[in-house]
């Protein structure tokens, strides 16, 4: 049994910054708990396109507003605080934030550490 705060991470190795967020990762691949999770910021801005070929990945909103357009049916989900969002199907996406959005993202399987999204947008 242990505690991670989000101290323990800011400028940390599992701090990750990339285009269009910000990655605290809690837990990964190495913690043998068999999913990741992370406290994903993305500050106003985008849309970004990412596409998890590799991950599943299930996000519940903290805080902010933003729009979530699943490409493969271009159907256009309201996020919202108290929304879990779920990618359940390998699915490109673009995320949009209208105001800054604070999540907490499950992945599966779990992230290894320092990845970021590569020009297709998948890990």
């Amino acid at each position: 049994m242990y505690t991670v705060t989000e101290n323990d991470l800011i400028g940390s190795e599992r701090d990750i910054q990339g285009v269009g967020f910000t990655s605290l990762r809690y837990l990964l691949q190495k913690d043998n708990m068999g999913f990741s999770l992370h406290k994903t910021i993305i500050p106003q801005g985008g849309p970004y396109f990412w596409h998890y070929k590799n991950h599943l990945e299930a996000c519940f909103c903290i805080s902010g507003i933003g729009e979530l357009t699943d490409l493969r049916t271009g159907k256009v989900y309201p996020i919202k605080p108290n929304t879990t969002y779920v990618l359940n199907d390998n699915d490109p996406h673009t995320f949009k934030a209208i105001t800054d959005v604070v999540l907490v993202s499950v992945f599966n399987p779990p992230v290894k550490g320092n990845e970021i999204h590569k020009e297709d947008g998948s890990y």
